[in-house]
């Protein structure tokens, strides 16, 4: 079911708000003591340093993600999610004909530096 797009933003109202990185996924695990299956992610984010993402990328393997490119969000707070602590929000978009809230991981056409700014 679609949603109605949000209102017209300014880049200064929003994205320039993100400061959303490149990284590597250096490990994926099972995420212990999450509310649903969830895998804790090691992300390499160059000059950012290494950070943990717990996410629902489970429609994927842990060898499937593992040397991935991705995108993280590392300006939010970091949360407590089950038995973790993410540090930053890797994002994605919906696996098709998977439940509600299972993801596939935004990734680059081809590999670039560690730490680039998303633009």
């Amino acid at each position: 079911m679609a949603t109605d797009l949000k209102p017209t933003v300014s880049p200064a109202q929003s994205l320039d708000l993100l400061d959303i990185r490149l990284g590597r996924v250096l490990n994926a695990e099972p995420a212990p003591g999450t509310p649903r299956s969830a895998y804790r992610l090691t992300v390499d984010f160059g000059k950012y340093g290494t950070r943990v993402s717990v996410g629902r990328f489970t429609g994927h393997t842990p060898q499937d993600l593992i040397g991935a490119q991705v995108l993280g969000v590392l300006n939010f707070e970091p949360r407590p999610v089950g038995d973790s602590v993410s540090e930053v929000l890797i994002l994605g978009v919906q696996l098709p004909g998977a439940p509600s809230g299972d993801a596939t991981p935004l990734v680059p056409l081809h590999a670039a530096k560690l730490g680039s700014k998303v633009f």
